[in-house]
């Protein structure tokens, strides 16, 4: 996969993040020197995606000690706050804390300012690999499960917001799933909702599909429930960006509705997520914090306003599905159908994440 949102300069020890706000029509390079950049960075957007959120977080840590050790700072206290700070920057996305938490694990033992710069470096490194792999092994599942139920007539599938090599380090969840489909020949066409008022859709995962020459097919959000009663939508499959320990799932504004629309058709919506995704410590979807999105993006649009100036704006960035209405959840264990197969992936996998 040579589509790359972040990159590590080691001769500079500076990070770089393709600039997804811009995209697809340029292609400019952000580079952060210390924490404060990264956070800034997660909070406006110029990354996206819960992997992606995430690893960018990791290398945010990175860059607090690497600055520390420069300052002549005191390493740990500087990494706690850089800590505080990275959550804070978009506080839904449970990838990120989980993340976080493994970065600082054992990091505080170590004495030596250099060794620890060293921990780090080869951490997020690992953290980058176990998401590629991870990646590949929900594209697999899905890819079965998806196949299983369709036999070998091409799959019409629809997606929502992006979950591609632009949200993750390099493969993709929902799409990386579309992605292993296209490999095996068995994608006929994928619906991209647009995904107001971001349009992660139209401008992100379009800009994938096409480079990829994957077929696909753009329409706004509020044209989704038509397709799926007249173009035969085979099955919806979205990302994550927390999961309750009930398998209620936030996700991306607009996955609630989809989830509704396709109970109504009779579509199976299923939901791609790594296992760093599922927040055991929350008993269900109504204890999962959402973050509200400043009303600018949904009343101004490429700096022309779109709506009376004085408009009252609510604009949540995700919305909660509950579990009851999701066909099958695909992790890079396999796939979670029932409330059976949550509780055994609770007993052997993710430790709880306190808030």
């Amino acid at each position: 996969m040579s589509l790359r949102a972040i990159e590590w300069d080691e001769h500079k020890e500076t990070l770089k993040l393709l600039d997804q706000r811009v995209l697809p029509h340029q292609s400019n390079w952000i580079e952060c020197l210390n924490e404060e950049d990264v956070a800034a960075a997660i909070a406006a957007m110029v990354v996206r995606g819960a992997p992606a959120i995430g690893l960018t977080a990791a290398y945010g840590i990175l860059l607090a000690a690497i600055q520390a050790v420069k300052n002549h700072e005191a390493l740990w206290p500087r990494l706690k706050r850089a800590e505080k700070m990275l959550i804070a920057a978009r506080p839904t996305a449970v990838h990120l804390q989980f993340t976080l938490e493994e970065m600082l694990k054992g990091a505080e033992q170590l004495e030596d300012s250099d060794k620890t710069i060293s921990y780090l470096l080869s951490k997020v490194r690992k953290i980058e690999q176990e998401d590629s792999l991870s990646n590949r092994n929900i594209g697999a599942h899905g890819a079965n499960w998806l196949q299983k139920r369709r036999g070998k007539q091409p799959l019409v599938l629809l997606t929502h917001c992006n979950t591609g090599a632009l949200a993750t380090a390099d493969f993709g969840t929902a799409l990386g799933i579309i992605r292993t489909l296209q490999e095996r020949g068995s994608i006929s066409n994928v619906f991209v909702d647009e995904t107001r008022p971001y349009l992660q859709g139209a401008r992100l995962t379009a800009y994938e599909l096409e480079a990829e020459n994957i077929p696909y097919t753009l329409i706004t959000d509020s044209m989704a429930a038509a397709a799926m009663r007249l173009k035969k939508v085979d099955a919806v499959i979205v990302g994550a960006d927390r999961i309750a320990s009930n398998g209620d799932t936030a996700n991306k504004i607009g996955t609630y509705s989809l989830a509704v629309l396709a109970k109504a058709h009779q579509i199976p919506f299923c939901v791609a997520a790594p296992l760093a995704t599922f927040d055991w410590s929350l008993p269900s979807g109504e204890k999962i914090p959402i973050e509200e999105r400043p009303a600018e993006e949904m009343v101004i649009w490429n700096k022309t306003p779109i709506a009376p100036q004085n408009a009252r704006v609510w604009n949540p960035a995700f919305d909660v599905t509950p579990f009851e209405w999701i066909s099958a959840i695909f992790t890079e264990e396999g796939v979670i159908e029932s409330i059976a197969d949550l509780e055994r992936l609770h007993q052997r996998n993710t430790p709880s994440i306190t808030m």
